[in-house]
């Protein structure tokens, strides 16, 4: 975890429990895909509490942006960059469980936001757009690529504001092999800035059918996030003990969206 303590139960989503939950997420061995005003189908009589977030995704182009947002939402990832040619919008759904004795369930909707950089550059309402009423930024580098690591500190100062909670992710953990960044320099990069700073491996897990072809495993890529989805969902819940005030931004559904002042 995170924190100094268990904020969520860990490896909740193996337990019997947990996979009734994760059942909304994850049906006939495929993630479910939600659109904006959609929610996950749950067997009746299970409760929890649902809030919803918006975070910005920022880095450099071709650091891994789109498929980190892919793997996080259990799509397919891209085998090619290719920039995202505008400002997109992702939802995804994840279940946690209070490690508390309440041991209350609250599923967390997560609406990302990602924008190509050159139309960052070319349109100046577009960063605005995105940041706006932001509840947590996540700041992509990529270990092939030793620039977009050394761009962090100046990038999180330009676009972030002091009292946005900051993420960082390091993409393409799966070429470690080949990276240049030194486990010291993470490390040092960690307590100098004092931001989660988690790995992920932007590749797809596939299982075979009885045919020979091959189809996204949606247990397996919930394996592959669980740790970076409840580490970020950490980040947004602990929000309510600093003593900044919740708000709620939307009543268009039945979700509870925070925004942090």
């Amino acid at each position: 975890m995170l924190g100094g303590g268990k904020v969520f139960e860990e490896n909740w989503h193996r337990t019997h429990d947990g996979k009734q939950y994760f059942s909304g997420i994850v049906r006939n061995g495929k993630r479910k895909i939600f659109g904006s005003l959609e929610s996950p189908m749950l067997t009746a009589g299970l409760t929890y509490e649902t809030v919803s977030y918006k975070i910005f995704i920022s880095g450099k182009a071709g650091v891994g942006k789109s498929s980190t947002v892919a793997k996080l939402c259990g799509l397919s990832v891209p085998k090619s960059h290719l920039e995202t040619p505008g400002l997109q919008t992702s939802v995804v759904y994840w279940p946690v469980k209070l490690a508390d004795r309440n041991g209350k369930v609250v599923m967390f909707k997560l609406q990302l936001w990602d924008a190509g950089e050159n139309i960052l550059k070319k349109f100046d309402h577009i960063l605005p757009a995105c940041t706006e009423n932001a509840n947590a930024m996540i700041f992509l580098f990529s270990y092939t690529d030793r620039p977009s690591f050394e761009a962090l500190p100046a990038q999180m100062a330009q676009i972030c504001e002091s009292n946005i909670p900051k993420i960082v992710i390091g993409t393409k953990f799966e070429q470690l092999r080949n990276s240049d960044i030194t486990t010291k320099e993470i490390y040092n990069f960690r307590e100098r800035y004092s931001v989660p700073l988690m790995n992920i491996k932007n590749v797809s897990r596939f299982r075979l059918l009885s045919d020979g072809s091959k189809v996204l495993d949606g247990n397996a890529e919930i394996e592959d996030v669980a740790n970076i989805m409840n580490g970020i969902c950490e980040v947004l819940w602990n929000q309510q003990d600093t003593g900044q005030i919740a708000v709620p931004l939307d009543d268009s559904d039945d979700s509870v969206q925070y925004s942090y002042v």
